[in-house]
Formats: structure tokens, C-alpha cells, sequence
């Protein structure tokens, strides 16, 4: 039986998409999903009002928009860069090739990881060329590192995967945006999905970051909420090279599964988790560790082990589309939700007839659909149209349906539960 979780909810003020609210709303709809019953009505949390989006000039644009991305082209989340480079090409073309009065040019620097200050230098670098908004970074421990370096300069910071809860109510001077849900929501169906696979015991294999503590904790409620308990929490810090203590800790304790919440550094510890004899079919991967491991396992190591990714189920014509960019990639993750951002980036300059960083953060909601209002839209030249017209719009997206709240967040998001098979690659089973 799978598990699905789709949260909604409406936020009307800086700081209340709490675990509290976010865990409430998602917990029902997957009581229900998972038990086979009809989900419960939505909570009854009053809409932002039409007349809470900023009026959209008519008429026609000329804007030049500069657009910097930080993400991983090195590092342990290297395996995710492409797909997110690519999903900023790919809507910058679309974006141009409309020419509907908006030229977007995207600066592609790396954000490494937290072991080297390579952010630092690529921000620095790109605040040197204007540019209006940074599309990054990838990890969430990398972002906190430049948050206030880009911020403070009036500049927007929108990153595809951050899912740290602790952005939510970062003091960003309402600069910082995403279009990947807080962990939250991942640690809630990570855990619950453990549950129901029969597990009681849980051992945790954890990235000393904010991303990774904070997915823990959110697993870690869920699953003992669900009547389990967690026998094992072991913690390593980015740049380890040796495990053996943590991996010997979880052995002792013998858990029914075991939750691997790391970036590359999987292709490591599970190798050696199995190689020592726990099975490789109890693993629970996440989106900083789920990869094609084809390349780097022996057949069947991890053949029916589990991992959580946000995002809904990626459509095959987008896919293609995303080849068309990187006829390379291999993976996809963050793909679509790094194509939202630049796209959403893009039409909140549009819908504000400006390039500069303060005006597009204040647009961004309301184009997301977040201010409740406007007209659904997917295309580029679809959305320019309207905006041009005066009208309001709502980007729905490749990732699916955002609505920015105040914090920046997206109220609404899907969480896929994926299977290996026995070439050690995954595919969606929910």
C-alpha cells in the first residue's frame, strides 16, 4: 500500500505554516489515503482575499531580467545540478522565444557544498553583474551560508530544494522564496510509510546540517506518533570519510529499517550497511540520497528498498523537454520545481514592470496563485498575456500547484514514495 500526502492550506500570517499547522493538514489527508477511506474535508482557514494582489499594469514590457543560479555543479549533492540547470534553461528559452517584451539571461555558478566556501564566491560574483534574483541553492545548510549575503542586497533568493523548516520564518526581509515543501511534510510521510511497511524498531543514519536534523526530528515524530520507536540516531558531519562507529551503532541496535538521510555520501554508508549484513531491502532513502545507483552498486543491493522525493509524478513530455536541454541527465529531481522557480521569477518581473529585486518579491506571491486569485495558467506566453492585459494570473507548474504564502513557502506540495528495482535505479510506485 503506498502513502501519499498533499498539504493545503491557506496562511495569513508570517510565521504560521508551524509543524503544528503543516503536520495537521497532511496527517488527515494521509490517514485517509493510506487506510483506503475518503479524505476529510480541508481545515476551514480563511482564503487570502482577491483584493490582497497588488494591481498589474497594462500594456506592453521591455525588461532585460538577470537571473544567477548556485547550484551543485560540484560537491555532494553534484547529482542534482544538472537537472536543476536544466529546469532554469529550459524556461529561460521558453521564456525568450515567447518575446513578449522579457529577455532573461541566467549566469550559471556552482554552490559546492558546506565543506568549501564556493558559495560564497559564485554570490559575490553574481551580485557583482546585477542580477535581480539567484535561483539556489540546492542544500539548505549552503543556503543559510548566503542568505544574508544575497538578502541584504535586495536581491531575491528562490531555491528549488530547500527544505529545512527552519527558512520558514528566517528573517529575510520577505526576499526568500521556494518551491520545494519544508521537511516537515517529507519526515511526516517518510515516517508514517516506514510504519506501515510493517517496521516497530527505526535506526537513523543522519547529516549533521539543517537539513538533515530537521528531516530526522519530522521522521522520527511520525514514526513513533504511528506506534514506533526510533533505536538508533547516529550523526555524521559533512566531509567524513569513515563511518564505522555510526554503522556498528545501528547494527547493535538491529532495527527493522533504517532511514539513510544523506547526500552522496549513500554511496558510501549503504554499501557498507549491507555489506555487513542488514538488509538491503529495509533502507528508506531521501530526496538529498534518491540516485541511480546502477552505476556504483552491485545488482540487487538495495532491490526493494524505499525513498521519499517531493514533487508530483513527472510527465513524460516534460521529461523530453528537459533532454532537449541536457540530452545527458540521468536523473531528474528538482528539474521541475527549479523550472517554476525562474518561471515564477520571471512573471512576478513581468506582473510588476520591473527588474528589481524588492518589486519582483512582492509580485511573486500573487502570481503563484498564493493571494488566492487569478486565472490558472502553464504557459509563459499564456501568463505574459494576461499580465499584459492587466489581469491576475496563478502559475501551475511542472511541480504542480505552489501558492506562496507569506513565509515564501509553497501551501501546497506532493511527496512521491519511490521503489529500486533490482538495477539498483527507482520508479514511482504512488
Amino acid at each position: 500500500m503506498s502513502v501519499f500526502a498533499k498539504a493545503t492550506a491557506s496562511r495569513s500570517a508570517r510565521a504560521a505554516w508551524t509543524g503544528v499547522a503543516l503536520a495537521g493538514v497532511s496527517a488527515l489527508l494521509l490517514t485517509a489515503c493510506s487506510s483506503g477511506a475518503p479524505a476529510p474535508a480541508e481545515s476551514e482557514e480563511p482564503t487570502e482575499a482577491a483584493g490582497d494582489a497588488l494591481p498589474v499594469e497594462a500594456g506592453e514590457r521591455d525588461l532585460t531580467l538577470k537571473i544567477g543560479t548556485i547550484l551543485p555543479q560540484s560537491g555532494t549533492l553534484a547529482f542534482l545540478g544538472p537537472p536543476e540547470e536544466a529546469g532554469v534553461e529550459l524556461a529561460a528559452q521558453q521564456i525568450n522565444e515567447a518575446d513578449l517584451g522579457i529577455n532573461v539571461e541566467v549566469i550559471y555558478r556552482d554552490s559546492g557544498d558546506t565543506t568549501t566556501d564556493i558559495a560564497t564566491v559564485s554570490v559575490t560574483d553574481l551580485l557583482s553583474q546585477d542580477v535581480s534574483a539567484i535561483v539556489g541553492a540546492a542544500s539548505s545548510g549552503v543556503s543559510f551560508t548566503v542568505i544574508d549575503q544575497i538578502t541584504s542586497a535586495g536581491v531575491v533568493q528562490f531555491s528549488p530544494a530547500n527544505t529545512s523548516p527552519d527558512f520558514t520564518d528566517y528573517e529575510d526581509s520577505g526576499l526568500y522564496f521556494r518551491t520545494a515543501p519544508s521537511d516537515l511534510l517529507q519526515g511526516e510521510v517518510l515516517g508514517n510509510l516506514i510504519a506501515e511497511d510493517g517496521a516497530s524498531t527505526l535506526g537513523l543514519l543522519v547529516l549533521n546540517d539543517p537539513y538533515g536534523t530537521g528531516l530526522a526530528a519530522a521522521t522520527t515524530e511520525a514514526f513513533e506518533a504511528a506506534g514506533g520507536e526510533v533505536v538508533a540516531e547516529e550523526l555524521f558531519n559533512t566531509g567524513d570519510s569513515n563511518f564505522d562507529a555510526q554503522l556498528s551503532a545501528i547494527n547493535a541496535a538491529n532495527p527493522d529499517a533504517v532511514a539513510v538521510i544523506t547526500f552522496d555520501e549513500a554511496k558510501v554508508v549503504v554499501p557498507a550497511l549491507v555489506g555487513s549484513g542488514y538488509p538491503g531491502d529495509q533502507l528508506y532513502f531521501v530526496d538529498g540520497n534518491l540516485a541511480d545507483y546502477s552505476p556504483d552498486f552491485a545488482p540487487g543491493l538495495i532491490a526493494g528498498s524505499k525513498g521519499t522525493l517531493p514533487g508530483p509524478k513527472l510527465e513524460d513530455d516534460f521529461r523530453e523537454q528537459l533532454l532537449g536541454v541536457d540530452p545527458a541527465l540521468a536523473d531528474f529531481s528538482y528539474g521541475p520545481e527549479s523550472y517554476d522557480a525562474t518561471m515564477l521569477i520571471a512573471l512576478a518581473a513581468y506582473a510588476a514592470n520591473s527588474t528589481e529585486g524588492a518589486d519582483i518579491a512582492e509580485y511573486l506571491r500573487q502570481v503563484s496563485g498564493g493571494t488566492g486569485d487569478g486565472e490558472k495558467v502553464s504557459s509563459f506566453a499564456d501568463a505574459a498575456a494576461l499580465l499584459a492585459d492587466g489581469e491576475q494570473i496563478d502559475w501551475d507548474g511542472p511541480s504542480g500547484p505552489i501558492g506562496l504564502d507569506e513565509n515564501g513557502d509553497p501551501t501546497e506540495a506532493t511527496i512521491g514514495i519511490y521503489e529500486y528495482a533490482e538495477d539498483n535505479t527507482y520508479s514511482r510506485i504512488n
